[in-house]
């Protein structure tokens, strides 16, 4: 007998309600810087990352989902910073699915989640080797402030977690 994932009726519930997902502004332009800090530490543990992005400098990728859109510039110094909402942009990142729960069902796979892009191709490999090849090691970021024992035991319990979600996901029958 199949079983319906808890997910899909969660899904269904959100979907009846029919609600604005629109935030103010102010928080979308403080998700944005957050999300540009947090994408400039990862770069900045990878040298690598960072020399190919710096023959990118001035270009900008805007990435969308639904209704939601992140538009960044490529600095000299091979790092991302906010673009001006009327920059044009050299690369589109359209995520095409459309479910939440189905993107984090793909994620929780290992499987990235589908993406149609637009416009350079140089810029859209480099963007393509990052997302292969660059991690954020959550331990070492982790032991910085509490240890490497309690680092090591926090990201072993995220893993144990993220695995038991994982397979549980991947069990989940089509609706």
């Amino acid at each position: 007998m199949a079983t319906q994932s808890p997910f899909s009726l969660l899904e269904g519930l959100f979907q009846s309600f029919n609600l604005p997902m629109t935030p103010p502004a102010w928080a979308v332009d403080e998700a944005h810087r957050k999300t540009v800090l947090l994408l400039n530490h990862v770069l900045q543990q990878e040298p690598q990352a960072m020399e190919r992005l710096a023959r990118q400098k001035g270009r900008v990728v805007l990435s969308q989902w639904r209704e939601f859109s992140f538009k960044v510039l490529v600095t000299p110094a091979g790092l991302l910073d906010l673009a001006s909402a009327d920059a044009a942009s050299d690369l589109t990142l359209v995520v095409t699915e459309q479910s939440p729960l189905a993107i984090a069902q793909s994620v929780m796979q290992g499987e990235k989640p589908a993406v149609r892009i637009e416009g350079d191709v140089q810029l859209a490999a480099e963007i393509n080797w990052l997302a292969d090849h660059v991690r954020w090691d959550l331990e070492e970021d982790l032991a910085r402030v509490l240890g490497d024992a309690p680092a090591h035991m926090v990201v072993q319990a995220g893993r144990t977690l993220a695995q038991g979600l994982g397979q549980f996901v991947g069990k989940r029958t089509p609706a």
